[in-house]
Formats: C-alpha cells, structure tokens, sequence
C-alpha cells in the first residue's frame, strides 16, 4: 500500500507541477482582445435603429455589447497590470501612488479604447 501511494504521490506532483506559459502568451492575448473588441464594435454599428424596434432582433446586439465590453474591460486590466508589474511596491506611500498610478492607468485605457469607436 505505501509503494501504491508513494506511485499516486509522484504522479500527482508530476502532473500537478507549475507550467511556465509562452513568452507571447501577453501578446497574443492582447491582440485576441482588441480584435473580439473591435468585431463587437463593428457588429453594433452594423445595426440599423430601425431594426431595433423588433426585441427579437435584440439578441446579436446585446451579445455583441456584453462581448465587447467583457473584452475591453479585460484588455484594459491586462495593459494596467502590465505597466504596474515594473514598479514595486515598498511602503503605505508607495502603495497609494501605485493604486492612484493604477487607476490613472486604467481611465486613460478606456478612454483610449472608446475614443477610437
């Protein structure tokens, strides 16, 4: 029975060990963002007002708003913990710059994202 749970145990730490990610992986994840962010953008202006008036037509738009938005807003956290990630935090002051660098961060991303729609 020991040797069966030394045998589970090696597996387990085998399988369960930390997987290092691409070094790309940021990148590519950015540029998916921006482009799911932009095909809901493009999605809702296709839309014609007239066609609002129908709530059965009211599915591909609102999927497409709740879409776009999950992936700006995701897009913004992304670039905000990037730029945060080379300044560490070493006392209260510093703590407090870097939240208020953070959410400087994150108003200037969205107000870029939605200036360009």
């Amino acid at each position: 029975m020991n040797e069966a749970a030394s045998h589970l145990e090696g597996l387990l730490r085998e399988a369960l060990a930390p997987v290092e990610p691409p070094e790309d992986l940021v990148e590519r994840l950015e540029n998916t963002l921006t482009s799911i962010t932009e095909m809901a953008a493009d999605e809702l202006e296709a839309w014609e007002l007239s066609a609002m008036r129908d709530p059965r037509n009211w599915a591909r738009p609102a999927a497409a708003l709740m879409v776009g938005s999950a992936a700006g807003a995701a897009l913004v956290l992304l670039r905000a913990r990037r730029r945060a990630q080379g300044s560490p935090v070493a006392s209260v002051d510093a703590a407090r710059e870097a939240a208020e660098r953070a959410i400087r961060d994150l108003s200037r991303e969205t107000r870029r994202l939605l200036g360009n729609r």
